[in-house]
């Protein structure tokens, strides 16, 4: 292949930057989402509230979701910037980046710098990452653990160099701190498959047993297991054990269902732009199994594909553990695109929707759809959008329409064009936008309690992004009489409550004294 993007050294640099633009670009401009941002920054700023950094609570209730690394590099940012959005969302950010640069040093020796390029701004720039790398989760910082791991085990693989291998189970032991027994599944299972197609069973053996290996991992794991299993006992087995991993597997958590067809429907659109690209790399799978380093990447991309269909609990970012072999493959493939209008129609679509969503969301808020919580929430869409947000989502369609209609350009140079309008105009306006739609009134909502004298709970509700805000803990429970609730607007009963605030779908209610 032609090193058309590394002759353009102005090109090169803007690549490289993609990275920074698309994970700190106004990283702190929405406030936290619930549920998930909200509880991982409220369980990191109540150990400093508690003095307790070996474990997790939310609210004063024990959260044994996931292990301890995330909340630990959660409060570096809590104790240096204070309890900000961009403050719990800069490890995410960090390891986002680090993800992008690490599978661009990885591609330069297997792939040449052209390539290594591309799938540094496919990694940058797909929506999947950029989503899970702008939240206060440990998403984004597992994917990089993963990424690194699987990156070493190849080059052990292809080398026998024991250094890699080393290295490879330092990864897998942060990965089993950050998320749990999924760190060591993945790398574990992809080795194991690659190594058996090829009939080298005994290498696998010798790799995944080497003894200074396992050291590494019992001195990185066990100290923090051994001590929640002291502190915690039989609650830590059944609520991050037996819970949060077997269960999650075996059944469905928290209502998220799904078909054994869901992830094929969810990684194109995780891959957004380059939906189409990735679609057309699968043409190759037949003659890449023939080349060592692409028969592992398609392994890896398809067993966490498998996994994740068999499993009872989905999520599309369960899926993007397998993401980064995609990234390399479609960038391998870039040249053999055809079919130019075909490639750029999700792009298209995607950015003449945004400038739209106003509207839609106050269509929605209008309906019957949903509940009435929900629609409450989406009534203030027009409101939100000022005119910064029509003139930045118009602008970007435009200069894509420019772009793809009449710029003189192969489609993958028009898809990076367009991956670049894309991170620009959601970091900006999109994104802010819809976190002052949805989280707005939370957020409003907790500033008001903040200034009352009286005791406030969350009821009827799961927000806790308020006891963030509000920089205490906000019981789950029922309000006694004379207490505050924050609660959803349509679930205040008719009588015995006055309402103090009320904006979109949340409400602050006073429980009046029972007669």
């Amino acid at each position: 292949m032609s090193n058309t993007l590394t002759r353009n050294p102005a090109l090169v640099f803007l690549i490289l930057l993609l990275p920074l633009a698309s994970f700190f670009l106004r990283l702190g401009g929405a406030p936290l989402f619930d549920v998930d941002e909200g509880a991982f920054s409220e369980a990191t700023r109540e150990m400093f509230e508690r003095g307790d950094f070996l474990s997790t609570y939310l609210n004063g209730e024990h959260r044994f979701d996931k292990p301890i690394l995330v909340y630990w590099l959660q409060a570096i940012g809590f104790l240096l910037f204070g309890a900000t959005e961009w403050a719990f969302r800069l490890p995410s950010a960090v390891a986002a980046a680090a993800w992008c640069y690490a599978t661009w040093y990885f591609a330069r020796e297997r792939f040449g710098p052209d390539t290594a390029l591309a799938a540094l701004a496919i990694a940058a720039t797909a929506i999947g990452p950029f989503a899970i790398g702008r939240a206060a989760t440990a998403d984004a910082l597992l994917n990089l653990l993963l990424a690194l791991a699987l990156f070493d085990a190849w080059r052990h693989l292809e080398s026998g160099r024991r250094a890699p291998l080393l290295r490879s189970f330092v990864w897998i032991g942060l990965g089993a701190l950050t998320k749990g027994p999924i760190a060591l599944i993945v790398p574990g299972t992809v080795s194991f498959l690659y190594c058996i197609s090829r009939g080298e069973w005994r290498l696998w053996l010798r790799t995944v047993f080497d003894p200074t290996g396992w050291i590494i991992l019992a001195v990185l794991v066990v100290p923090w297991y051994a001590t929640a299993l002291i502190i915690h006992g039989q609650n830590f087995i059944d609520g991050f054990i037996l819970k949060h991993n077997v269960e999650r597997f075996t059944g469905t958590l928290e209502g998220h269902a799904g078909s054994l067809f869901y992830y094929i429907f969810a990684v194109p659109l995780l891959m957004l732009p380059w939906t189409a690209p990735l679609l057309a790399s699968l043409r190759n799978i037949r003659t890449d199994v023939a080349t060592g380093v692409r028969r592992f990447l398609w392994i890896w991309a398809g067993f966490v594909v498998v996994f994740f269909s068999l499993s009872g609990t989905k999520l599309p970012h369960y899926v993007l553990y397998g993401s980064t072999p995609l990234f390399l493959l479609v960038a391998a493939h870039r040249e053999q695109l055809q079919r130019a209008w075909l490639h750029l129609a999700p792009p298209t679509v995607l950015l003449a929707a945004l400038p739209l969503l106003p509207l839609v969301f106050m269509a929605l808020s209008a309906s019957d759809a949903g509940n009435p919580y929900y629609r409450a929430q989406l009534g203030e869409a027009l409101t939100q959008a000022d005119a910064l947000y029509y003139a930045v989502t118009i602008g970007g369609l435009l200069i894509w329409l420019a772009i793809a209609l009449r710029l003189s350009a192969t489609p993958w140079t028009k898809l990076l064009c367009a991956a670049g309008i894309q991170v620009g105009v959601l970091t900006t306006v999109v994104v802010p936008w819809v976190g002052n739609v949805l989280q707005g009134p939370v957020k409003a909502a907790a500033e008001f309690v903040a200034q009352r004298t009286e005791p406030v709970v969350m009821w009827r509700i799961a927000v806790p992004s308020v006891s963030v805000y509000r920089q205490a803990v906000t019981p789950a429970r029922a309000p006694e009489p004379g207490e505050l609730a924050i609660t959803r607007y349509d679930r205040v009963p008719d009588t015995g409550y006055e309402t103090l605030f009320r904006q979109g779908g949340i409400a602050v209610v006073r429980r009046l004294q029972d007669n």
